[in-house]
């Protein structure tokens, strides 16, 4: 099936045609014979690109265009002209209402493919760009900008969205002095739409975390409000996502925390490295789904590692992913670094078959000194 749509709006039956044979051999082609007709095929379905004449009954070309410059979803879309009047006045009209090419009558049909696929590619072009700044906005959004400081530890925390990326997420508060919630999640999905969503998402968990930690700080009872809430909300409704959801109370050295699908945490200590046990359904699934709260000691010289799928996904010379044994090898490898983070993703990139990470990566480290 061709990758893009191109709606053909000419009078002349025979050229009408012609180009929906030619055009239709490398994309998918719609054809109307004046410009009311193409303004009801376009709110069928909106093309990637029009060519259109100039000189039609009912509806000619500049009043299509008009009319498509009038709507927001509309208004974008390549337009090329074709016409029998090579005069200036008319080429300079098109030009100054927005149409992207200008085409004389009669023409060379391998002309017309290579302007169609050069309009094709600068639209492909500017869409990469803006999905790009869209992400990166999104994901400055999604990460806090410092960490807690808490005497006897030390908190590492680094993130590395891809051009697009996909929805990682992750904030911390202190719902009260000395007990500190982090929440680390990651809406499924790619791109810009799973940036939003993963905005979107993280707007509602800090909303409830704020609201119910004055009623309970059981990382349970947030988790399960989060998931009925992501379960009945009409924008969220297809969206799954892990969450992580993390109570530490340096005080008392201990960790409580609730695991909905998300990546395992790893401890980390001089004598290797192991998963934390746990997990529970994944968010969105069902409203029914019970979460468990499970606490843990950090004891002396021991660390907390907390990460997105990016990292166990990358994948090995072998073509297998890093999974969770690496993983544990690289976390423990990483343990008594002055960087923890930086030494773990060096070594990862050297044990991958890539140079570069093919994936947001996503890792915060929670040590107690020795």
């Amino acid at each position: 099936m061709a990758e893009h749509s191109i709606l053909v709006v000419e009078d002349e039956h025979t050229l009408r045609r012609l180009l929906e044979y030619r055009l239709g051999k490398l994309y998918n082609v719609r054809t109307a014979a004046n410009g009311e007709e193409a303004l009801v095929r376009i709110k069928e379905e909106v093309p990637d690109l029009i060519v259109s004449d100039i000189m039609m009954p009912r509806m000619d070309g500049f009043a299509l265009q008009e009319a498509l410059q009038d709507e927001l979803d509309t208004r974008i879309i390549p337009f090329i002209f074709l016409t029998a009047k090579a005069d200036e006045q008319s080429r300079l009209k098109g030009l100054r209402t927005g149409v992207d090419d200008y085409i004389t009558k009669p023409f060379d049909i391998e002309q017309l493919l290579t302007r169609i696929a050069r309009l094709l590619e600068r639209t492909r072009l500017f869409q990469t760009q803006l999905d790009a700044k869209i992400g990166q906005d999104f994901s400055q959004k999604l990460m806090p900008k410092t960490m807690p400081e808490v005497d006897g530890y030390r908190i590492h925390f680094h993130n590395s969205p891809l051009e697009h990326g996909g929805g990682d997420l992750f904030d911390w508060t202190e719902a009260k002095p000395g007990i500190f919630f982090f929440t680390i999640g990651d809406v499924m999905g790619k791109g810009v739409r799973a940036k939003f969503y993963a905005f979107s998402f993280l707007a509602y968990v800090r909303s409830l975390l704020h609201g119910l930690l004055s009623e309970s700080v059981s990382p349970a009872e947030l988790m399960h409000r989060i998931n009925e809430l992501l379960m009945r909300d009409d924008v969220l409704v297809d969206t799954f996502a892990s969450l992580l959801i993390l109570r530490w109370e340096p005080a008392t050295h201990s960790i409580t925390y609730v695991n909905a699908g998300h990546c395992r945490p790893a401890l980390v200590h001089t004598r290797g490295a192991q998963l934390v046990a746990h997990s529970d359904m994944i968010l969105g699934l069902d409203a029914r789904t019970e979460f468990i709260d499970t606490t843990l000691t950090l004891e002396p010289d021991m660390a907390l590692m907390a990460y997105t799928d990016g990292l166990m996904e990358q994948l090995m010379p072998d073509g297998k992913m890093l999974g969770e044994s690496g993983i544990l090898e690289v976390a423990h490898q990483a343990h008594h670094q002055n960087d923890p983070i930086d030494a773990l993703l060096t070594h990862t990139l050297a044990l991958s078959q890539s140079t570069e990470f093919e994936d947001d990566i996503l890792i915060f480290w929670l040590e107690r000194l020795a």
